[in-house]
């Protein structure tokens, strides 16, 4: 029997209109996907009462996202929902990519004996979307308006107002500032007359879950041309109680309305299926349509509306990054809006957003840009590369690193308008990275407790010093203090590290860790007598080794601003080695020369090209290299599944 997901439907409330000599509403946020709930969890949790309308009657239905990264699970601890998401996750860290029947890619993501979490795992949009509604609906400052759409909206200097089509009727509302949070589609984008900005890329793919009681791993399965579907990309992942969502390229030939339909569907599906010598029986439970986009506002914040998701920024399949990303927009957006709200920061505050977020989506696009065009070549010469890449990849395990689909990961804010800058040279754990819950231990008067930093710096604001002495604690702390007032009613809490040797005892005011061997310091890359102020959202805001700097966060945080002295953090996107960095300009290089080169000369620019690289190495690695490509290139592929390749 099948156990895919049914949303439950929600009934439509009446409401009254809000009236324009009445006192508007603090907060509305238009759109219900897990970045709009996000931000209206984040809001409430600081005492700001949300208004949550949307244009459907449930939750979203069908998978849509499922890999939900290891600081999402971060985000959503902090949002209050973490616990009951992380009871239905199925996680897993590494995938495989095949040439036809050829395994040219094993990857695991980097995970550690002190990490709390996985590095991803699986679970439906849906499903993330129906734990959020029950969160929300439990909280006495979030009111939900089920089919609720905005038609029109009107705007001031001091407030927004909505016209809302409801079950009972046109209703208006007066709010004193809009989240858009309403997709990719979004209405509030239209009806503030923007545009987003940027690239469509060519291909498109059919998205299907299936029932399916299969024992294949749960791991990211990628065939490139496989026998079942000459010419195609297939990616299975497993979701939670045997559901499979199954993605696969069309050809650029094919009539996308026809290849949507359940009967082709099916057909595809069972051609691969047969392949891998399935003798499960298997249903199909929801499809839709997918292509890739690298599109975003130039600016997140109009006026008083604040778009946030897919409303603000599109980013490609590819590296799992929109709903990862989103819900980065919603943690960022709702701890600096209620500052704004609360009257703890100017306006500036959410230009910062703003400005950090849209950086966040170049990041994400330029990695979902190199995956995208592996898994979905736009143009000639990026076609001819990638196949070559994978034939090589078959026989060359060098190149299998190209195919590598970068999966999300949480993203940095070095150039943020709020961001500290460092002493030149500084290393380790920069302002503007993530810092991701670890395992940690806390001094308690019955002796050290296993935690973790997520738990222990809270949902706010924390300082966190490290190999500090007893004065340098309660300097700290003092400093927590004074902060948590000025930002109130955000919270800011201490945390130490003691140094060797030092008594620092716990306190109210004042959380001690338990690391006599240092691994934390070790682990953040930080000397003796060094704070770091983290933000709400996980991220550093500084890093100090003067603590009375920390008096001045503050004012800096009120008026949206870093001191100027010190240098950018550095920042490495990739661990790659130099000759993988090599290879791939290498790639993206000859990709884009044969795009250039004219349709009738590709052979005779491929020719030189031969040859002026041929004359700059010796004979035996040049005759080498005329073996290997020789070699590749007359490769037969068998039509046989080689199922050791992923049953391991």
């Amino acid at each position: 029997m099948s156990t895919y997901f049914q949303p439950q439907k929600y009934p439509a409330a009446e409401f009254a209109s809000t009236g324009a000599t009445g006192e508007a509403l603090p907060v509305v946020v238009v759109g219900a996907g897990p970045v709009g709930m996000g931000v209206a969890l984040g809001l409430a949790q600081r005492g700001i009462p949300v208004t949550v309308l949307e244009a459907a009657d449930q939750v979203s239905f069908g998978s849509r996202a499922i890999c939900i990264s290891r600081h999402s699970l971060e985000v959503a601890a902090r949002l209050g929902f973490g616990p009951e998401l992380e009871k239905i996750v199925l996680p897993w860290v590494g995938g495989r990519s095949f040439y036809r029947d050829e395994q040219v890619l094993h990857f695991e993501m980097a995970h550690g004996e002190h990490d709390v979490r996985g590095p991803m795992v699986n679970v439906s949009q849906s499903e993330i979307e129906q734990i959020m509604t029950d969160t929300l609906l439990a909280h006495p400052l979030i009111t939900f308006h089920w089919s609720s759409s905005v038609a029109g909206i009107l705007r001031s200097d001091e407030d927004v107002t909505l016209d809302v089509d409801t079950a009972f009727g046109a209703r208006r509302l007066r709010a004193r500032w809009v989240v858009a949070a309403d997709g990719g589609r979004s209405r509030m984008r239209e009806l503030a007359g923007i545009r987003l900005q940027g690239n469509s890329y060519q291909g498109n793919y059919v998205i299907a879950d299936i029932h399916w009681e299969s024992t294949l791993p749960a791991e990211r399965m990628v065939w490139f041309d496989p026998p079942s579907n000459p010419g195609s990309t297939i990616i299975m992942h497993q979701q939670p109680r045997d559901i499979w969502r199954i993605d696969y390229q069309l050809d650029r030939s094919d009539d996308a309305e026809l290849e949507t339909q359940e009967d082709r569907i099916r057909d595809r599906i069972t051609r691969h299926l047969d392949w891998l010598e399935n003798d499960v029986p298997w249903t199909l439970e929801w499809h839709g349509f997918y292509r890739a986009h690298a599109l975003a506002l130039d600016d997140f914040t109009h006026d008083r509306i604040l778009f946030a998701g897919d409303a603000a920024h599109l980013v490609p399949i590819f590296g799992v990054r929109g709903l990862n990303s989103g819900m980065e927009d919603a943690e960022t957006l709702a701890w600096t809006l209620a500052a704004v709200v609360h009257g703890t920061a100017d306006e500036s505050l959410l230009q910062a957003y703003s400005a950090e977020r849209r950086a966040a989506w170049q990041q994400n696009v330029d990695n979902a840009g190199k995956s995208t065009l592996i898994m979905s070549p736009g143009s000639h010469g990026y076609r001819t590369t990638r196949d070559a890449v994978l034939a090589l990849a078959t026989t060359r395990p060098e190149f299998g690193h190209l195919v590598n689909p970068r999966q999300s990961s949480a993203t940095h804010a070095h150039l943020s308008p709020l961001t500290w800058p460092v002493a030149e040279g500084t290393t380790g754990l920069l302002p503007g990275d993530p810092m991701e819950d670890r395992r940690v231990r806390v001094v308690t008067a019955d002796g050290s407790v296993e935690s973790s930093l997520n738990r222990v710096r809270g949902t706010g604001f924390a300082v966190l010093g490290v190999g500090v002495d007893a004065a340098g604690a309660r300097m700290i702390a003092a400093h927590a203090s004074a902060l948590a007032m000025a930002l109130s009613p955000e919270s800011v809490r201490a945390v130490v590290v003691p140094a060797p040797g030092a008594v620092v005892d716990a306190a109210a005011d004042l959380t001690v860790l338990d690391d006599p061997d240092g691994v934390l310091p070790t682990a953040l890359g930080a000397s003796a007598g060094e704070c770091f102020v983290i933000r709400p959202d996980g991220l550093v805001l500084c890093r100090v080794r003067d603590l009375s700097l920390l008096g001045d966060v503050h004012d800096h945080l009120k008026t949206a601003t870093a001191p100027t002295l010190g240098v950018v953090p550095a920042h490495t996107e990739t661990t790659a080695t130099p000759d993988d960095l090599l290879r791939e300009n290498v790639w993206m290089g000859l990709s884009e020369a044969l795009d250039q080169a004219e349709e009738s000369d590709r052979e005779g620019f491929l020719t030189r090209l031969a040859l002026l690289l041929g004359s700059r190495s010796g004979l035996r690695e040049f005759e080498e290299a005329l073996a290997a490509a020789a070699h590749v290139s007359g490769k037969v592929c068998s039509g046989t599944p080689r199922h050791s390749h992923v049953d391991a």
